[in-house]
């Protein structure tokens, strides 16, 4: 079964997308945990941080420099921002795509949980 992301990415499932191009995508997440909520991926399957290789610099370098220009098409510049990427299903990842959390909106607090 194909990963819900590659997915999204090949257009099989709609989603609210907010950018895209030929290295990576951003869209909202279907089950917000703050009034911004956004999930940016690398449109190649990765599935884990831990499985990232030397061939992935490129792509991983761009969607994180990326993430600031989201921050401000947002409305959240000056703001505080999270930025989740969670790592292995012991640490709540649960689908298995490499994928970063762009939480903002509100205040969080610490320990996040």
């Amino acid at each position: 079964m194909k990963c819900m992301f590659c997915k999204i990415v090949n257009r099989e499932i709609s989603s609210e997308i907010i950018y895209e191009d030929d290295k990576i995508m951003a869209f909202y997440d279907i089950n917000p945990q703050a009034p911004v909520h956004v999930l940016v991926i690398p449109r190649k399957h990765i599935a884990s941080i831990a499985e990232l290789e030397e061939d992935d610099r490129a792509v991983m370098g761009h969607l994180m420099v990326k993430i600031p220009e989201f921050i401000i098409s947002l409305g959240l510049a000056g703001r505080g921002v999270r930025i989740v990427n969670n790592c292995l299903a012991e640490a709540g990842q649960s689908v298995f795509h490499i994928h970063f959390h762009v939480l903002g909106g509100r205040t969080f607090g610490w320990p996040p949980g």
